[in-house]
């Protein structure tokens, strides 16, 4: 377990850090476009004095990616951009460990049954502490238990399956705190932004342009927010039952490969075989069975 933690921190880390570096260079480069929109050209004349009223003219649809950036600001810009960051980072780093291929490893599953079948019970144990998936941290849990007997060593594998479970359950139950926060840090902002355009009516003249355009900036925090929402809750799903089904075919795996090691341990050695008995496992020399503490 110590040798599987360290990698899984430095890739989380990893991940965060470049999940962070390219929004930043994505919000940099927007910021930039809509600056050199917005900027006259250099050799434009200087703005002349203002005419006579004219006819209205139709102006061009503003820019939504523009309006988007603009109307979140900085304060909701920055917590909605470290929430769909840490949304993209939880995303891939579950992606990467809920993998069957990685959890059960079917080479694993013919070397440990060979070398079972072999009556090499030591190298099987050592085969399965060098192992650090899923059904390799179960397995060394449940052989050390195996001298005890097959229900005792049953139960120890059950129990770190359920251990492995309750870890990375934690981290998928981050994807529904997204999933729930996300509307409603948008209705926040919305409702913020509500307060301030309502603001603008105290006036003698209210100006009903300038009140639109306000809402509109108010309503898109929670757009993103909402936008932020979807994936998490499906990312959730999708992760939780990936998770069971991992779990539950690592058990049975488990239990097959230990039902089948103890009864090999069981039976005779051939006649003229140099294969020594079953031994007990280093990581559960220090056991003292409860009969023999009764006993002393």
């Amino acid at each position: 377990m110590k040798h599987s933690a360290a990698p899984t921190r430095s890739r989380l880390t990893g991940l965060v850090l470049g999940c962070l570096t390219a929004a930043l260079m994505c919000a940099m480069l927007t910021v930039s476009t809509a600056r050199a929109q917005d900027a006259p050209p250099p050799d434009a004349p200087p703005a002349a004095a203002p005419a006579a009223p004219a006819a209205p003219v139709a102006h061009d649809k503003p820019n939504m990616l523009v309006h988007i950036i603009v109307s979140v600001g900085p304060v909701f810009g920055t917590i909605l951009l470290i929430v769909s960051i840490c949304l993209v980072a939880l995303c891939v780093l579950l992606s990467m460990d809920l993998r069957m291929n990685a959890a059960i490893p079917p080479g694993f599953v013919e070397d440990f049954t060979d070398t079972v079948n072999k009556r090499q019970f030591k190298a099987a144990y050592e085969m399965a502490k060098n192992d650090t998936s899923y059904l390799g941290r179960v397995m060394t849990t449940g052989m050390s238990r195996l001298q005890y007997g097959i229900e005792d060593a049953r139960e120890a594998a059950f129990n770190m399956v359920e251990s492995i479970r309750a870890s990375k359950d934690q981290m998928v139950a981050y994807l529904a705190v997204i999933g729930t926060l996300g509307p409603l840090l948008g209705l926040v902002g919305t409702v913020w932004g509500m307060i301030l355009a309502f603001m603008s009516l105290g006036g003698a003249q209210p100006q009903f342009n300038v009140l639109a355009a306000s809402i509109s900036h108010a309503l898109v925090v929670t757009l993103i927010g909402i936008g932020l929402s979807v994936p998490a809750i499906f990312a959730h799903t999708f992760f939780k039952n990936r998770l069971t089904r991992i779990s539950m075919d690592t058990a049975n795996i488990a239990d097959d490969l230990l039902t089948q090691m103890y009864h090999n341990s069981k039976k005779p050695a051939p006649a003229g075989s140099s294969v020594p008995p079953m031994e007990m496992p280093a990581a559960a020399d220090n056991r003292v069975p409860s009969a023999a503490v009764k006993a002393k």
